[in-house]
């Protein structure tokens, strides 16, 4: 089992900036990659962001690409997501996700261990 847990979300003007967290503990050696997901009110959860454990390589949603990046340490078992230019339609719940095997990156069934979620809320 991995447990993951987010934090970092919060309140902040349109234009800028927050970091999320998501720490790994358990049976994080079996991690293939994680990713970043999102849920608004009413609309349905949608992937943002993925990163392979061992080379680090990436993958972003069109909406954000540009804005937001993705990373990792090892060490800390922890993946980050960097949110710049922030707007108000990125207001959402965000969830980190990992998964045990490479596969589709956005579908959600393929990831194996969700977090509880941090609230990002974004005023115009």
């Amino acid at each position: 089992q991995v447990q993951l847990v987010e934090s970092g979300g919060g309140l902040v003007q349109a234009g800028g900036s927050l970091r999320l967290s998501c720490a790994a503990s358990g049976r994080t050696a079996s991690t293939y990659a994680m990713s970043w997901f999102r849920q608004a009110p009413g609309k349905s959860r949608e992937f943002v962001a993925y990163i392979t454990w061992s080379l680090g390589n990436t993958y972003y949603a069109d909406s954000v690409k540009g804005r937001f990046t993705i990373s990792r340490d090892v060490a800390k078992n922890t993946v980050y997501l960097q949110m710049n230019r922030l707007k108000p339609e990125d207001t959402a719940v965000y969830y980190c996700a990992a998964r045990k095997m490479a596969g589709v990156i956005a579908t959600q069934t393929s990831y194996d261990y969700w977090g509880q979620g941090t609230q990002v809320t974004v005023s115009s």
